[in-house]
């Protein structure tokens, strides 16, 4: 009989976390290689993200990043989770994707976000204010974007290659922004598993107001966060420890660092503050055994109809983080595709 967990897709987005010990140029090219090991497992895409002057991460470029992945793969999917659009001109990151369609055509994947800067230097850098996320008109920016590949920017500008490609676009969003998909046409990126109740809520109101459009004829969501399958339940908290720390330090430094080993942080002495927000940061991933994880994939995808699941995992232990991506693969029976596909 097949599953609810059988008939859904399964992609990674990995934001190339830099390593303690290790560079962030080595961060890139982990990125890349695992992008083949997921093409082998038969993962449907691999996305790369946006982050600026962030110690713990090296994907700042992420349209120069997909092209060395797809560069070095040959049939998974591959696109952005995504492209900050209020940091950049419609123009420029139309273009940009139309080259990439180009060289890898069938296999591009547009994802649009509208976050800005991580710190009000960051921000300054990229001529962005605190609130622009806010205030500026990113459906507005949207539909300029979508018009260059269509031909009928009202700004009578043609981007060169991109007009008349197809280069499927997905919004990444939570609140507003999930209005703005659906009022687009176009599907849905939403996560995160650890909020399921707003992630639901989001998701109902983003079919309830979908219309129709050149890119989607129907509501189409990916729910996306942290999947973590090992032998044991302990070995599967592990593999959460890196990013719980980083994110707590975070948000008492102000500065995401390199993901540290999980020996590492089990040794630390944190305050008060730190060890809430750490315990916080290991609490409502899906992880466990296969068989654990198994069952609450299922309950997540069925209560949310989603189309897809967008795994956004990161770890110190890249054999670990690959040995955890073979067992979900295992237990959506993923198959290695033939060719390209949509």
């Amino acid at each position: 009989m097949t599953t609810v967990i059988e008939t859904t897709r399964f992609s990674v987005l990995d934001r190339s976390r830099t390593r303690e010990g290790a560079t962030a140029p080595q961060a890139l090219r982990d990125t890349v290689t695992l992008a083949q090991d997921l093409e082998r497992l038969g993962y449907h895409r691999l996305w790369v993200s946006e982050h600026h002057g962030v110690p713990g991460v090296a994907g700042s470029a992420p349209t120069v990043l997909a092209a060395a992945v797809a560069a070095a793969t040959r049939t998974i999917r591959v696109g952005t989770g995504g492209v900050m659009l209020p940091n950049h001109r419609p123009l420029v990151v139309a273009e940009q994707f139309g080259v990439l369609e180009s060289l890898f055509p069938g296999r591009i994947d547009m994802g649009i976000g509208r976050s800005v800067g991580f710190t009000d230097g960051v921000r300054r850098a990229l001529g962005r204010g605190k609130d622009a996320a806010e205030t500026d008109d990113f459906a507005g920016q949207l539909d300029e974007l979508l018009a260059f590949f269509a031909g009928t920017s009202p700004t009578r500008v043609h981007a060169r290659p991109s007009e008349g490609l197809t280069v499927p676009p997905y919004v990444l969003a939570m609140g507003e922004g999930a209005d703005i998909a659906a009022r687009a046409g176009l599907p849905l990126v939403i996560g995160d598993l650890r909020g399921r109740e707003r992630m639901l809520r989001g998701v109902d109101h983003y079919r309830a107001q979908f219309r129709p459009s050149v890119w989607a004829a129907e509501p189409y969501v990916v729910i996306s966060g942290t999947v973590a399958v090992a032998g044991s339940e302990p070995e599967a908290r592990r593999l959460l420890v890196p990013e719980a720390w980083s994110m707590a330090h975070a948000r008492t430094h102000g500065t995401f660092p390199p993901l540290p080993p999980a020996e590492r942080v089990a040794a630390l002495e944190m305050t008060a503050k730190e060890r809430e927000l750490y315990e916080s940061g290991l609490r409502g991933h899906i992880a466990g055994t296969e068989a654990q994880v198994a069952q609450e994939l299922a309950e997540v995808i069925a209560a949310s109809g989603a189309q897809e699941v967008l795994v956004t995992t990161s770890t110190y232990d890249r054999e670990g983080l690959l040995e955890s991506y073979r067992r979900l693969a295992r237990i959506a029976r993923l198959r290695p595709p033939q060719g390209p596909g949509g």
